[in-house]
Order: C-alpha cells, then structure tokens, then sequence
C-alpha cells in the first residue's frame, strides 16, 4: 500500500521545503526558485496521478487560480511583442505550479502546521526589525523623505508595497495563532500578542497604504463578524474604537505616518483631477488606472494582449499625457485592470470570479480564511502583485498555504 505523503520522506521534503521557500524568500530569490520546484517536484511524485488530478479540478479554488496563469499565456496568441510576453509567462509560472502542487495530499499534524506559522512569523519580524535598524540610524532623513513619496528600506529587495501587505497578514495569522493557544502557556503563546503589537506600530511607521487599508479592513470586517455572529458586542465596539483612534495616535506620535499624510495631502491637489506630477504616486496611479480603462473599452473582445499591455499604455500616456517622463511610463495600477487590458472585458470578469470562487472555498476556519481573501481582493484593486515575481509567488504561496492550514484543524 502506498504511504500516506505525511508520512514517509516526501512528507518531511515537503515540510522542509515549505520552510525553505519561506526564508529564502527573504534571501535570496534563487534559492526561492529552487526550494519551489523541490516542492513542486515531491508534490508530483507518487503513483496514482488520477486520483492527484481529480484533486485538482474538483477544487475549484486550485483550478481557478491557474487561470489566472492561462489567461495571459493564451493571450500570447495575439500578443506582437513576444519577448515581453514571455517575461510575463515566466514570472506567473507559480500559479500555473504552485497550485498543482498543492492538491497533493498534504498532511501535517497540527505542531507542524503551527511550527510553519510561527516560522514565517518570525521571519516577518526580522524583516520588520531590519527595516528599523535602518531607520534608526538615520532618523531625520528618513522622516524628510516621507515628505516626498519615499519609505523606509525593508526586505523584499525594499518592495516596501509586498512587505506592508505580509506585516498585515502576518498581523492576522499572529492573532489567528493566539486565539487558538491562548490556554496553552507556553513561551511562543505569551510572545503572540507583543508581536502583535510591534507590527501594527511597524505597520504605522512603514505607513505604506496597501499594508495598513489591509490592516484596518481585516479589523473592521472581524467587528462585523463578531456583531453577525452576535458574540459579545464589546469586542467589536472595540475593534471599531481601535480603527477610529490607532490613525490619530499614529498622526500625533509617528513622524513617518504624520508626513506621508502631508504628502497625501499635497498629492491630492494633483490626482483628485487626474493631473501629472513627477515623482508622484497617486497622480501618477490614477493616470494608469485612467488608462487601463480606456484601453480596455478600446479592445472589449480579446483586450491587446499581456505582450502589448506595456505598449499601448505607452502610446496613449503619448496623446494623453506627452509631458510624463519614462520612468513614469507605467502599467495600469491595478490587477483588475491588467486582466481587463490584457484580455478584455472577459479577462476581468474571469479575475472576479476567481477572487469570488477563492471566498468561497471550503475552509473550517472560516474567518481567518474571509479576513485573507478581503485582503487580496484589495491589494488587486490598486496594485499589480500578479506581475512582479515577489508578489506572485507570495500571493499563490500564502493563499494556499493558509487554505491548507486553515483545513486542517477546526476551533
């Protein structure tokens, strides 16, 4: 008889491998590559093939996000700028794999999942403890900058946009860990909540958007869930009291948080109206945004290609906005939008539907799992993580990572 994958070596290559892919992703971006094809390779190698492929498409969560893979790549069929193209299908192959890989029949016991968590976790907070030993060390200038659309160094190669959005999962699956030990104690138990802690105050003074509209989301989403659910009603009227006054607080004591809102505040002028401004970021943003849309009503049917998206993004800041130099020359801002260039119409409903059907998935936890997928959803609003290799491979790891975890035990 076949051994179960949790308990002969494939499982403890697996095991290893998750974490590999963990660290590494903080390292080094080929040992990432390596660790994730060791992973998807294990996931692949056993006998009954039939029964692994029935797994995958009859989740459709797995199968949905490898859409997300296909789309683009069909698009090659009418994409003239190849070499581009070839990029793109390169940098999303994770979720072509990833998936795949996942509905292998992975079981870890609930320590080995837990010892994952706490992991990553750690991991985050290193990161985040790097990024202040920077800002330490040169205060004021990092302060300044805040007054001109720059952040604090952090990991990622200082993707301060993809490490926001970690922090605040991580803020998440921290608080997740706790509620599920909180009887146990231990040391680990008792470390949750000053983790907590240090990353919602990191998370203010990194006062990167995605990371902290992610944050306050999962917070006031919980208090709905606490009020729908009818728990007690003080803890939601806590976790609304915390939304109301962690701004202010931040505002009177961060210097980082008080002078993004000033640059916030300046850009505003600029982007309400959708008018250039070098260096700006939602000026800019909303520029691409505006783009996106017309290009896509431009080309409803099959959209212009993922090859050709950068192109005609190109051509229309051209006529529209001759004055924004190169470097500005940008993809549209959103993930939503891309699909909608790079395919049409159909593109973006398709996205949609994955991030509904991703909702939906059948979880045991189930508010872990709808705090996550709010916070995805909204990174793809305003941001493109599905075209830059950290963003992918985060995306596609930690979604079904936590799909998994999140099964694998009920509270």
């Amino acid at each position: 008889m076949q051994k179960s994958i949790n308990t002969d070596w494939r499982g403890y290559v697996l095991f290893y491998s998750i974490i590999g892919m963990m660290v590494s992703l903080f390292c080094s971006r080929l040992l990432l590559s390596i660790f994730m094809m060791v992973f998807v390779a294990i996931s692949f190698f056993h006998t009954d093939i039939k029964k692994y492929l029935r797994n995958f498409f009859s989740a459709p969560f797995l199968w949905s996000m490898s859409l997300l893979f296909f789309l683009p790549l069909f698009s090659g069929l009418w994409s003239n700028d190849k070499t581009e193209w070839l990029d793109i299908i390169r940098i999303k192959l994770p979720l072509l794999f990833l998936p795949l890989a996942f509905a292998a029949p992975i079981q870890f016991s609930k320590k080995k999942w837990d010892r994952h968590a706490f992991i990553f976790i750690a991991l985050v907070v290193a990161g985040s403890l790097w990024s202040m030993f920077h800002y330490v060390t040169n205060i004021a200038i990092i302060n300044h900058g805040y007054l001109y659309a720059k952040t604090l160094i952090t990991p990622l190669k200082d993707d301060h946009v993809r490490f926001s959005w970690l922090v605040s999962v991580v803020i998440l699956l921290a608080a997740w860990l706790w509620i599920k030990r909180r009887k146990d104690y231990n040391i680990l138990s008792g470390l949750l909540p000053i983790v907590i802690i240090w990353l919602i105050i990191f998370l203010h003074i990194l006062a990167a958007r995605t990371g902290l509209i992610s944050f306050y989301l999962t917070v006031f989403f919980t208090s709905l869930w606490f009020l729908y659910k009818k728990i007690n009603p003080g803890y939601a009227i806590i976790l609304l009291a915390i939304i109301i006054a962690l701004p202010f607080i931040a505002y009177r004591v961060l210097p980082t948080f008080q002078n993004k809102v000033k640059y916030f505040r300046y850009d505003q002028t600029y982007f309400k109206d959708a008018h250039y401004l070098q260096g700006s970021n939602d000026a800019v943003r909303i520029i691409s945004i505006n783009a996106g849309w017309n290009i896509m009503n431009e080309h409803p049917a099959t959209g212009v290609g993922f090859g050709d998206i950068f192109t005609e993004t190109k051509k229309w800041y051209g006529i529209h906005y001759p004055e924004m130099i190169e470097t500005d020359k940008i993809y549209p801002s959103s993930e939503w939008l891309m699909y909608g260039v790079g395919i049409g119409w159909s593109g973006l409903l398709i996205l949609i539907g994955v991030i509904i059907i991703s909702f939906l998935a059948p979880v045991k936890n189930k508010l872990p799992w709808i705090l996550l997928n709010i916070m995805a959803a909204f990174s793809f609003l305003f941001d493109i993580p599905l075209e830059v290799q950290f963003g992918v491979f985060i995306y596609s790891f930690i979604m079904l990572w936590c799909w998994k975890w999140f099964n694998a035990e009920n509270i």
